[in-house]
């Protein structure tokens, strides 16, 4: 598909201010991970007991923060959801070196949180138990009150309230047994025994995840790895399909997108967690295909178009890329602001890192891996040596790089 007619658009023209721009994010960046003692690392990889809590009204973060900081061993760190649909949420996380201590540390946040906010009740708290617990309590009391229910029909009963009390915009959390009165089998009869019988504090824990030391620390050390070993398994590559500097330029765009997306994760307190990782190893793949295609183009063109001056030869393959760069980018791009916007707190950190990284990755396979290859022709030149063909010695001007398929082709060789 043609998006564009033939462009001539000066691309390395612009080189200069977006190398600008890349150096300032990639400053800001590094220094945040510098100024924090580096990333944010989430519950994966740094372990401990991590806790989502979603209050009745706006939640009093110094006060969860100071009950906790006294009863659990460690750092405790309270932070807010941000997230429209995470309203009055909060995030809950400790820190211990200890296995066993982060079960422990669990109960204790759990318990703790009652003794604050829902202070001498006793009874059995509705916005927190399960089916199970809430079968137990409720079944004697309800044959007391004449309510005749099998034990089918018991099960069905909680199950359906519980299923009201999880469904947004509740999400776990009711604030008066009335609102029950809703639900299929819930009577004015059955609401007076669950007033009876059970409590509703201002707070539901959502999700509670805990993870051993030693396990984020595996977890850390494997990301590293896979991400390192992606980068050079794709320069070898590279360097064998076409010469050692296009994979070095490759290789040199993909870092940067990923120094700059973990950098922007530092600058706006995001934690990095597998989801994260995930997204990570998508955008070198991603961002290396996009710089291959181009660099596809560019050694199709030195074979028939070799007195042409590297920069307007790269310039114009960029301009033949043009259309296939604009369509796969900017669609993909939409799908992951899509996810970004409307896929919740779990997959924010993974739509996050494709937004940054589908942006970051399409403008560095023009503006910072393509300028590698005219400095470096540059760089030659003044030795008296030129940048001879990218195909590698043996092979006939009919070879393509599978990759090259991908690529937009020209029309009678023009744009």
């Amino acid at each position: 598909m043609q998006l564009f007619g033939q462009t001539n658009f000066d691309f390395l023209g612009w080189k200069r201010p977006f190398l600008i721009v890349s150096a300032v994010l990639l400053l800001a960046g590094v220094g945040s991970l510098v100024s924090k003692g580096g990333p944010l690392y989430g519950i994966d990889f740094r372990g401990g007991a991590l806790m989502y809590v979603k209050f009745t009204s706006q939640p009093p973060v110094q006060q969860i923060r100071s009950a906790l900081s006294a009863k659990v061993q460690g750092s405790v760190t309270v932070t807010s959801m941000t997230d429209p649909s995470s309203r009055n949420e909060v995030i809950i996380g400790t820190e211990l070196q200890d296995e066993k201590a982060l079960d422990d540390a669990r109960r204790t946040m759990v318990a703790t949180l009652r003794e604050t906010f829902a202070p001498g009740v006793t009874k059995l708290d509705f916005n927190n138990a399960g089916q199970e617990a809430l079968v137990e309590q409720l079944r004697e009391p309800l044959q007391r009150a004449g309510v005749a229910l099998s034990e089918t029909q018991l099960q069905e009963l909680v199950q359906a309230m519980l299923q009201f009390r999880n469904t947004p915009p509740r999400s776990g959390l009711i604030q008066s047994f009335e609102e029950l009165s809703g639900v299929s089998g819930v009577t004015p009869t059955v609401i007076s025994v669950l007033k009876e019988e059970l409590s509703l504090a201002p707070f539901a824990i959502r999700r509670t995840e805990v993870v051993g030391p030693k396990v984020g620390a595996d977890l850390r050390w494997q990301a590293i790895k896979a991400t390192l070993y992606a980068l050079a398994g794709m320069l070898v590559y590279i360097a064998f399909r076409f010469e050692w500097i296009y994979g070095v330029a490759a290789v040199l765009a993909v870092f940067h997108d990923t120094v700059i997306t973990i950098g922007l994760f530092s600058v706006f307190n995001k934690e990095i967690d597998l989801t994260v990782v995930a997204a990570l190893l998508t955008l070198v793949g991603y961002s290396m295909n996009d710089t291959i295609v181009v660099f596809d183009r560019i050694r199709e063109n030195l074979q028939i178009l070799r007195r042409t001056p590297m920069p307007e030869l790269i310039n114009m393959s960029i301009n033949q890329t043009l259309s296939r760069t604009v369509l796969t980018s900017g669609l993909t791009f939409l799908t992951a602001l899509a996810l970004f916007l409307f896929g919740g707190p779990v997959l924010n950190g993974f739509s996050f890192a494709l937004v940054v990284g589908i942006i970051i990755g399409t403008y560095s396979s023009i503006f910072i891996a393509s300028p590698i290859l005219v400095f470096w022709q540059e760089a030659m030149e003044s030795r008296g040596r030129g940048m001879r063909p990218a195909v590698t010695a043996g092979k006939s001007a009919d070879t393509r790089s599978e990759l090259s398929r991908g690529a937009e082709k020209p029309k009678a060789r023009k744009g």
